[in-house]
């Protein structure tokens, strides 16, 4: 899966009609409701949308057709496997109807070439650990687990030595969880954030 690295944006005419399409990468579906008002063109035609979030979406026609508008942006989404990914595509009407096909042409193919061209990157499945490390153990964990792709979320000192909390990418989880158990001696807590919760 994939998801947008910042906001980017296109513009085609087909049959006189000028489609303006905005995408955005978003974490939730307020966060995609708040883009689509900020670019929202009260003059244009039709304002139609789509999100996509991890377990969830939402698309509107804005006054076409049902299923000419909203749907086509959201599958244009689905096409290049996409998620946390707002597409907003604004329709200035020149004059020529384009049929119930031509409109899902029309706002699938804005929103795919759009989507197309934007910056993207891939989503790597990463799980939170909260672990510690005694001020005797913490430079060889720290050497050990703290690799370019493990990222520190939070370091807190205490009396003993330190608690990290780390996004650790989960192809990396079982092996990083050996060694920290290997150099600890298996007196460390390894804890899976959605433990605490």
């Amino acid at each position: 899966m994939f998801t947008l690295v910042e906001p980017f944006s296109a513009e085609q005419t087909i049959k006189k009609s000028l489609f303006i399409t905005h995408v955005a990468p978003i974490k939730t579906a307020q966060e995609a409701l708040d883009f689509f008002a900020s670019k929202h063109q009260p003059e244009a035609t039709h304002n139609c949308w789509a999100f996509k979030l991890e377990q969830s979406y939402r698309f509107n026609d804005d006054g076409e057709p049902g299923g000419t508008a909203g749907r086509p942006i959201l599958q244009a989404i689905e096409g290049q496997e996409l998620v946390n990914v707002a597409v907003l595509v604004i329709r200035y009407f020149g004059g020529i109807k384009l049929g119930t096909g031509g409109l899902i042409r029309a706002y699938g193919g804005s929103a795919a070439k759009c989507l197309q061209a934007a910056p993207r990157q891939e989503i790597i499945p990463t799980t939170q650990i909260v672990c510690e490390a005694s001020f005797a153990d913490m430079a060889i964990l720290r050497s050990r687990l703290l690799r370019p792709e493990v990222n520190v979320l939070s370091e807190d000192f205490g009396d003993q030595g330190v608690v990290w909390t780390l996004g650790i990418p989960d192809a990396l989880l079982a092996e990083l969880e050996q060694d920290y158990t290997n150099i600890t001696r298996g007196k460390g807590q390894w804890i899976n954030a959605k433990e605490l919760d």
